[in-house]
């Protein structure tokens, strides 16, 4: 299959890369690689094609019958907790992918532009907003292997002349997030206790780390704009800059909750290390493409909460 001048989105039916095709639809031909079936809000929005980026000759044999002109590459593990588990998936879907993406870019011989997305859990802590050039030291696995990934789009970039644009965004929240995240998890809880489907008690982790927090709306339009105007090998943060208390997010969930809730901490949610502070800073981003945030952060907990409550309403009673 061929479309002239086609966007590729990998990771399609994911978290971000669902907003971002949401976020460039009507722009360009979009293609969408997912390894299962899309939601339905997004099955109209692209062309969708099943490739298991773990194949690495399926994945040059779509590569270069597609010969897209730019690729968003949003598919990989995404979770920092979830890889103290199982070190591997990380490793492997954030790394072994992305290395059979560029290099079968790099084979198709193509003007391709590919813009990757990192992580800022490659950073040391720090209390201060985070810049590009500050040092790194990943915790988790998960930050070892968007560390990897990273490097990996660099070395295309300077040795293959690949056109690669690097990432590190912060947090990301909003409507259609996994609940195994802190602010969705804490968000669907309240919508089945409304619903009536567990007891009043809400179960968290770590309520006093601090995270900056960016509507996912946001980032993806900060991806869409450093497609068009980053610079090729350069690292762009995608932050807001703010660093919120998780403790200040659960509260804020609980106060729109209609009925009383009760908050338990539940270890299984604790993670084994756990960074105490990761904001950022996105002088490069907004000096580059002009972008900042354009979500209100009541609104973007507005949408979650209603994103749960539609959700939980839907599914079938127990």
């Amino acid at each position: 299959m061929r479309a002239v001048n086609c966007v590729l989105v990998t990771g399609a039916a994911g978290f971000a890369g669902g907003h971002l095709l949401e976020h460039l639809t009507g722009r360009c031909e979009l293609v969408a690689w997912a390894r299962s079936d899309p939601p339905a809000e997004l099955a109209t929005l692209a062309t969708w094609r099943r490739v298991d980026l773990f194949d690495r000759d399926s994945v040059r044999r779509e590569i270069r019958d597609l010969r897209p002109a730019a690729i968003y590459h949003c598919a990989g593990a995404p979770h920092v907790g979830q890889s103290w588990h199982n070190a591997v998936e990380p490793l492997a879907g954030n790394v072994l992918t992305t290395h059979y993406l560029l290099d079968s870019v790099r084979r198709a011989e193509i003007a391709c532009r590919m813009l990757i997305t990192g992580s800022a859990t490659v950073y040391a802590p720090s209390s201060a907003p985070l810049r590009e050039d500050d040092p790194l030291a990943p915790a988790s696995p998960y930050g070892l292997s968007k560390l990897a990934q990273e490097q990996l789009g660099a070395r295309a970039a300077t040795e293959d002349g690949v056109d690669v644009v690097l990432t590190r965004p912060f947090n990301h929240i909003g409507p259609r997030q996994r609940p195994a995240f802190a602010a969705s998890g804490i968000a669907r809880q309240i919508a089945v206790i409304e619903r009536g489907g567990i007891d009043p008690v809400i179960k968290v982790g770590n309520l006093d780390a601090k995270r900056d927090l960016t509507d996912v709306r946001d980032t993806v339009r900060a991806y869409h704009l450093l497609m068009g105007r980053g610079t090729p090998g350069v690292v762009y943060n995608v932050a807001s800059g703010v660093a919120r208390v998780i403790r200040e997010v659960l509260d804020a969930l609980v106060r729109r909750s209609s009925v009383r809730i009760q908050i338990s901490v539940d270890p299984e949610r604790l993670r084994p290390q756990d960074t105490p502070v990761l904001v950022g800073d996105a002088s490069r981003l907004r000096a580059a493409t002009g972008w900042a945030p354009a979500i209100a952060f009541d609104e973007t907990l507005d949408d979650l909460l209603e994103y749960w409550r539609r959700t939980v309403r839907d599914e079938p009673a127990r």
